[in-house]
């Protein structure tokens, strides 16, 4: 093989692996939220307490489970 085509054949393999490469979307807040709204728009709603994403101030009757949707 003469370095014009072993080059060739390594750009060819290059562009394979290329293609099967994808794009993480980009990131969606998460835990935890600055706000409901923040958690809302990432479909959380009535975070019991003991949840990860459970914060007091996200609770606004202290009930045990905030942002939830009245």
């Amino acid at each position: 093989m003469t370095i014009p085509a072993f080059l060739g054949a390594i750009a060819i393999g290059t562009a394979a692996l290329g293609a099967g490469v994808v794009v993480a979307p980009a990131a969606v807040a998460g835990p935890p939220y600055k706000n409901c709204t923040e958690a809302h728009n990432d479909g959380r709603y009535y975070i019991p307490r003991g949840d990860q994403a459970y914060r007091p101030a996200l609770d606004r009757d202290n009930d045990g489970v905030a942002c939830e949707s009245y």
